[in-house]
């Protein structure tokens, strides 16, 4: 009954945390608006999710995350000085980084996690030839950036997901 009404418990509870903060929400009306969106977007999206692999190693998950948003962290800063530098030091390209994973799922959240690190955006995952193409801001040395996503994103996603 109650995976019925809250198909994505998690997904719901993230909505109505991201509707209080971006609304301030100070009264009951708008939290009761939020908890009507939590309820109802999961539902309506429940066929678009597909099933996600167990989470294995959770330990592994909360070191990555925090290893992540060091990332964020440092990324943003190093955009900040690029961008307010002399531009035509930047060396901008199309980077196909080859993966080793095999789960679309999984495929699809590590280019998620590559696009929300500044100055790297994913553009594909293709699932044929299993290869993640990515947009850097600066990517001098392509190589290097392709063995920074395998080892700092894609080993711990595999750990992670024991996939």
């Amino acid at each position: 009954m109650m995976r019925a009404i809250l198909p994505h418990p998690r997904l719901s509870l993230m909505v109505f945390l991201l509707w209080a903060v971006i609304t301030n929400a100070a009264s009951l009306g708008v939290l009761v608006l939020g908890a009507v969106l939590a309820i109802v977007i999961p539902l309506l999206t429940h066929d678009f999710w597909p099933d996600p692999p167990p989470l294995v190693r959770p330990w592994r998950a909360l070191r990555f995350m925090g290893l992540f948003g060091l990332d964020i962290v440092t990324a943003n800063w190093r955009v900040a000085r690029q961008i307010i530098g002399p531009l035509h030091r930047l060396s901008p390209a199309f980077v196909e980084v080859p993966l080793d994973l095999r789960d679309p799922f999984i495929a699809t959240l590590l280019g998620s996690i590559v696009s929300l690190t500044p100055g790297t955006v994913s553009i594909d995952v293709d699932q044929q030839r299993w290869v993640l193409l990515v947009h850097a801001l600066d990517a001098p040395n392509p190589e290097a950036l392709i063995s920074e996503i395998k080892e700092r994103y894609e080993q711990a996603l595999k750990e992670m997901f024991a996939c």
